[in-house]
Formats: structure tokens, C-alpha cells, sequence
């Protein structure tokens, strides 16, 4: 979901490859450097993808990747290996960006990357943030200790960019600084060194620290000396830690000796506001109260109330129903003859005032009001600090905090939040994270319809949040133990608190506008077409017919069938059916019918995206469980509701 105006064929020309811990604003230099854009957010995750552009540097062009957040090139995630390939690939430079108040966190990275034998430009970002608290950084002494240039920038304001530029034309690659570890960890990396025959991309050194730490995707991108298990199995009798661990040991032993020289750490008897709110939305105690305060503001009032009730009732209402299908149909029946095409434009499922008016006056208000409130609490570093808090109520369901992400980004779109699905660590945590989408996590036009639906029943609101989060616990506890699969690690880095900057919000939810009238609104128009050819063969009235007993099964009128197949085109589009007849449906209906709606299969883009990322096989069971499963949902309802609402 990026917008990138430079596109052209860049692979003939210079690598400039962006690397960095998620959230220290690869993406803001990327846009500052190319003057494209790509949607910059404050919470890990952002780039599941890789982003280029052509750049101009004073006069010299170069190739521009934005790579994926990454904390360790021994990697752990697919994201993270998608960035190691790319460095393992001889990009002509490496900018590691780094965020400047967390220089001792960061410097893990830096000094894997110059062990590499990478041309390394250390970017020293955030600097702004550093000062305001007080951290100064001597970036001439960072840059001889290190034996790399260092450059300290502002990105989001541009400061420190024009520097940049001058040292990447000026670039020249010295040879690597050499990091000391412990006697044992050393013999073991000059002995697998002398075995390592051919040349590779990377240093002889760096692949020794990645065979004897036993990184399995090494193992398949070299030949692997004969002696390696044995070496590695002596370093491994002779130290007390596993030998990653104390890898990381001495590399924090090297920080801790560099940091006195180049950082001078304010003392501080107080806590700052921020850092004292940071700490309350990662308490149970406070955590919980704020994130309810963040869920009724920011999607119940904004997005329910005021997106799906004021806005979409002035356009459904005042607009289409009053104006344009009236508007429309006539025109049509007076100056188009063919029934066909009448129908096909207009009438009861025609692309305008079917299609386009679920869109326009239904969907867009609800996405918009969303993508408006979810940029800005993106934007302040909130979701990081949410993952923090869900973290151990994660854990009881195969998943940990940065499973949070992909969740709340399914609220925007699930479709998106499936691809996001590669950040998680583990492939158990990916299948989890991908059932409970597709199961649990009401896209924003679906959530925005139903919380317009139920809205003026809160007793009825209620009840059917209480289930869609039980459901959620209940299924993915039961999936995690049932699939196989290996307990996630979970580590974050927490971004900064910050007040959002309203260009920044308006310049996101523009770029996801345009995202939405290019992916979404095509599909709308395709399935009035479809939903048309339908009705004119009469295979839509058959699945309709199909459908009717089922639905009736689970206590609802025949007319729900129709929104349900809706539902198989688009989540949001079976939503907006659902909105057309609310008004034949009592509180305890409609409860049912919005409860198995979203519990429904996902609309056709998420399938794909599903099997694309999960495979056919898993795509398939998690469908096959999640229709009857749905149903049988609605049907307890109904006995469960008879009588307690009416």
C-alpha cells in the first residue's frame, strides 16, 4: 500500500539499500531522499515490502531500496531475511539507519554490518529526539571508533540530509574494523574461516559467526566446511552460554566500551509526561482503561457513531435514495431500451446504484473516518506499546505482542494485514495470526457498518463484541495446540510517544484513499456485474434459494441470504447488504447476522492474499472450518438470544 512515483527500471544502477531496527525512519529518509512516498508509520511493520526509487545525488543516480525492518542479520523473521538477501547481493552502499536516544541498542546491528565487510554510512536519526532528552553524540568519535562515516539528520524535517548526500557521492570503502570476542569464540571463527574456499559477498569472518550461531538459511546459500559441526561443538563445551548468546555477550561488552566515549546520557530524578503515559499504556492497571477510552473515541464514536451513522446516512439517504437512483433508474427507462442494460447500470443490483452506492455512501465514509482515527494513533507510537500489553493475553494463544500489529492493521484491512503476517517469527504464529484474521478481525467498512447497524442497541453492540472476542481467544487458544510449532520470542523496540503531525496523518490517509478507489472500488463495480450476470442466468437466484434454508436455520429472514453472498465477493460489501435491511430485523437478528458475517469467509482479495503467503493447503482448511463453523455460531446465538432480546 505505497505510493512510489519513481518506478523505472533501477537495477542497472548503483545500490543504495536502507537498513535499520523497524521504526527508526527508514521509510521518512526514503521519501526525503527520492521524493516519493510511502506510508511512514510509527509502530513496527510497515515495510512488508521492497520499495525503490531512482534518486539523484548531486548529479550522480542511484537505485534506492527500502528494505524491511530488522534487528540482527542472524535473522529471525521472513521480513528480516528479505533484508539479509539484500544485503547479501553487494549493494554499492548501506545506510544503517539508527535511532539516535537508542545508539546503544542500535550499535548490535552496526557492528554485525562492518563485520560483513558492507560499505556501512552510520545514520544517526532522530537527532532532535536525542536532544530533547538530553543525549548528546560525538559523531566524529562514534565514526573513528567504528572505522565508518557517521552522520547525524533530522529526516522528517530534512535536516542533515544535504550532508548525507555529500558523504554517500564521497563514499570510500576502507577495510573493516575488527571486533574482538571472547579466545573461544574467536578460535572458533579463524578455524571456520581457513575452511571457507570460496569468495562470497559477505566476510569470511561474518559467515563463521552465522555457522557457529547454526543460522540454518546460511547453510543453504554456501557450501558448508565438513568441520563446522565439530568446531562448532568445541566453542560450545568451552563456554558456559550457547555460543548466539555469548556472541551477544561480547558485542554488548563492545557497545558498553564505546558508548562512554561518544554519548553523554543526561541524569534525570523525574520522569518526563510522556514517559510516564508510555509506562501507563504498558500497565494492566492504567493499559486497559486508556486502550477502552482509545476503542470508544477513536472506532465506536468516530468511525460507529459519526462515519457509519452521520455520514453514511446523509449519503445513503440524502443523496442516493432522494436523488441519484432515482435519478438514474429514470433516465434509464426512458432512453435505454434493453432490459439487460438497464439492469446492468441501474434498478435493484446495478453498478451504479448498487455497486457504486455501496462505495461511495456506505463503505467510503466508514473506511476514510477509519484510516483518518487509525493514522493518528499510529502516529503517536501507540500500537508498540499495545503489543507490550496484550503480550501475556497473546501468549496463552501461540502468539505474543507483535501480533498486535497484523490485528489492528486487520481493522483497517485484513487483506494487508495477512501480507504482515511474514513479521511474525515462527510459521505456527503466521498460520495463528492468518486463522484469526480471516475468522475474527472485521475489516473497517464491515466494522463501520455494524457498528451502524447495532448502534442503537448498545445492549446489542455489546453482546456481539463479547462474542467476536471470545471466539477469538477461544479459537486461537484451541489453535495453539493444535498445530506444531516452536514458542515465539518477542522483542520490540519502543518508538518514541509523539504528538501526530497532521500533514503526515492527511498525507497517509490520502495515499490509502487512493489505494482504496484503485483496489476496492473496481471490485465493487465487478460484483454488481457478477451479482447481475447472476440474476440473468438465474445462478444467482439458485445460490440464493441454496441459501435461504440455512440462513432461516439460524433464526434470520430469507432476504439475509442475499447479504451473505454479497459477503463472498467483499466482507464490506455483504455488510452493506446487511445495512439495506436492517429494518426487517429485530435486535437479536441482527446480533446473529453480524456476528456470522464476520465470522463469514474472507472476501476474494484476502483469500488470495492467503494463498499466496500460507499455501493452498492451509488457505483451504482454515475456509473449510471457518463456514460451518460460522453457521454454528449463529445457530447457538439463536437459542442463546431467545427471549433476551427481541
Amino acid at each position: 500500500m505505497s505510493k512510489n512515483k519513481k518506478e523505472a527500471n533501477i537495477d542497472h544502477l548503483k545500490k543504495i539499500v536502507l537498513v535499520g531496527n523497524p521504526n527508526v525512519g527508514k521509510s521518512v529518509l526514503f521519501n526525503k531522499l527520492s521524493n516519493s512516498y510511502v506510508v511512514v508509520s510509527n509502530y513496527p511493520g510497515t515495510t512488508v515490502k521492497l520499495d525503490k526509487a531512482k534518486v539523484n545525488i548531486n548529479g550522480d543516480e542511484y537505485g534506492l531500496y527500502d528494505s524491511p525492518g530488522m534487528y540482527s542479520i542472524n535473522s529471525l523473521t521472513q521480513e528480516e531475511r528479505v533484508t539479509r538477501n539484500i544485503l547479501f547481493e553487494k549493494p554499492d552502499l548501506v545506510l544503517h539507519v539508527i535511532d539516535s536516544k537508542n545508539l546503544d541498542r542500535m550499535l548490535h546491528l552496526s557492528i554485525e554490518l562492518i563485520e560483513a565487510s558492507l560499505p556501512v554510512i552510520i545514520v544517526l536519526n532522530m537527532a532532535d529526539e536525542a536532544r530533547k532528552k538530553g543525549i548528546k553524540i560525538d559523531e566524529a568519535k562514534l565514526e573513528k571508533l567504528l572505522g565508518v562515516p557517521v552522520v547525524q539528520t533530522i529526516s522528517i524535517t530534512g535536516q542533515g540530509i544535504d550532508k548525507l548526500k555529500s558523504t554517500i557521492q564521497t563514499y570510500k570503502k576502507t577495510i573493516p574494523k575488527k571486533f574482538e570476542y571472547c579466545p573461544k569464540i574467536e578460535k572458533g571463527i579463524s578455524e571456520l574461516s581457513k575452511n571457507l574456499k570460496q569468495e562470497h559477498s559477505i566476510s569470511k569472518r561474518t559467515i563463521s559467526l552465522l555457522l557457529l550461531a547454526n543460522d540454518q538459511t546460511i547453510k543453504e546459500k554456501i557450501k558448508v566446511p565438513e568441520q563446522t559441526k565439530s568446531i562448532r561443538q568445541e566453542v560450545q563445551n568451552n563456554i558456559n552460554n550457547t555460543i548466539k548468546c555469548q556472541i551477544a555477550y561480547d558485542r554488548q561488552k563492545i557497545i558498553e566500551n564505546i558508548m562512554p566515549e561518544v554519548a553523554k546520557q543526561p541524569r534525570r530524578s523525574e520522569l518526563l509526561f510522556r514517559e510516564k503515559l508510555s509506562r501507563a499504556m504498558m500497565n494492566p492497571l492504567t493499559g486497559i482503561p486508556l486502550l477502552l477510552l482509545v476503542l470508544y473515541f477513536g472506532l465506536y464514536q468516530f468511525v460507529g457513531v459519526f462515519g457509519a451513522g452521520t455520514i453514511v446516512d446523509f449519503l445513503e439517504v440524502n443523496l442516493f435514495e432522494q436523488f441519484i437512483n432515482p435519478f438514474v433508474n429514470n433516465l434509464l427507462t426512458q432512453y435505454v431500451p434493453w432490459i439487460w442494460l438497464q439492469n446492468l447500470l441501474g434498478m435493484e443490483y446495478g453498478i451504479i446504484t448498487l455497486g457504486i452506492r455501496y462505495a461511495f455512501a456506505i463503505v467510503f465514509p466508514i473506511v476514510a473516518t477509519f484510516f483518518f482515527a487509525f493514522s493518528i494513533i499510529e502516529d503517536t507510537g501507540y500500537l508498540p506499546r499495545l503489543a507490550m500489553l496484550v503480550d501475556n493475553l497473546f501468549k496463552k494463544i501461540g502468539l505474543n505482542g507483535r501480533a498486535v500489529i497484523p490485528m489492528v492493521l486487520g481493522l483497517g484491512c485484513d487483506t494487508m494485514a495477512t501480507i504482515v503476517t511474514r513479521t511474525q517469527e515462527t510459521n505456527k504464529e503466521r498460520i495463528i495470526t492468518t486463522l484469526l484474521l480471516a475468522l475474527a478481525i472485521p475489516c473497517s467498512a464491515q466494522l463501520g457498518v455494524i457498528f451502524g447497524i447495532l448502534s442503537g442497541n448498545p445492549t446489542a453492540l455489546l453482546i456481539w463484541i463479547a462474542v467476536v472476542v471470545l471466539i477469538f481467544l477461544f479459537i486461537g487458544w484451541l489453535a495453539s495446540k493444535v498445530i506444531i510449532g516452536e514458542q515465539p520470542y518477542f522483542y520490540m523496540e519502543l518508538p518514541p510517544l509523539r504528538t501526530p503531525r497532521i500533514s503526515n496523518v492527511l498525507t497517509k490517509v490520502y495515499s490509502r484513499m487512493v489505494w482504496y478507489f484503485k483496489e476496492v472500488l473496481p471490485i465493487f463495480v465487478l460484483a454488481s456485474i457478477l451479482i447481475w450476470a447472476g440474476k440473468i442466468t438465474g445462478l444467482f437466484d439458485v445460490i440464493i434459494n441454496l441459501l435461504q434454508p440455512l440462513v432461516q436455520v439460524i433464526g434470520l429472514p430469507p432476504q439475509a441470504a442475499e447479504a451473505f453472498l454479497f459477503g463472498f465477493f467483499r466482507r464490506d460489501y455483504g455488510a452493506a447488504g446487511l445495512y439495506d435491511i436492517k429494518e426487517i430485523m429485530t435486535s437479536a437478528q441482527l446480533v446473529i447476522a453480524s456476528t456470522v458475517l464476520t465470522l463469514f469467509v474472507p472476501c476474494i482479495a484476502q483469500f488470495s492474499v492467503m494463498l499466496k503467503e500460507r499455501g493452498w493447503k492451509t488457505t483451504i482448511m482454515i475456509v473449510l472450518f471457518i463456514i460451518p463453523f460460522s453457521f454454528f455460531v449463529g445457530y447457538i446465538l439463536k437459542l442463546i438470544l431467545a427471549g433476551v432480546l427481541t
